[in-house]
């Protein structure tokens, strides 16, 4: 960082200066696999990883919903608002496998423990990557589609 001084600034400027990328990986996601926005006033949506899909990390991951425009965390029946590999219940297929659900209604008791509630509306989902994996730098690690239930 020595010199690099509007760098430096912009960053006192935004905010502390956060993790680099070995660090800390943040991928996002505003589409479905078909392009069209997030959008649960419209559709209940599933995010599935295959076992060799899951983000490649050495510490832990995390999912977290925004509600659009504002940014803002999605209050919810369960004050769920983040699925990661350290949500307690969490259940995984047979072949390691896991299935997301995100809708503004529960999925039922069986699929309540992988449930990341939305608002009736339009969002966005943050992927944070911690101590990533170097994989998952290059190429950079990209979630897999959210697709309509």
């Amino acid at each position: 960082m020595q010199g690099k001084y509007l760098t430096r600034a912009s960053a006192a400027n935004f905010g502390l200066w956060g993790n680099n990328l070995e660090e800390a990986f943040y991928p996002e996601c505003s589409q479905d696999a078909g392009g069209e926005a997030l959008d649960t006033s419209k559709h209940n949506y599933v995010l599935h990883f295959e076992a060799d899909q899951l983000p490649p990390i050495k510490a832990f991951w995390s999912l977290s919903m925004y509600k659009l425009p504002e940014q803002l965390f999605i209050e919810n029946p369960i004050n769920r608002y983040v699925i990661s590999s350290a949500t307690k219940g969490l259940k995984y297929g047979d072949d390691g496998s896991l299935t997301v659900y995100i809708q503004h209604e529960s999925p039922g008791t069986e699929a309540e423990s992988n449930w990341l509630p939305a608002h009736d509306g339009p969002f966005s989902l943050q992927a944070r990557l911690y101590w990533p994996k170097p994989e998952a730098l290059d190429p950079l690690y990209v979630l897999p589609p959210v697709k309509k239930a």
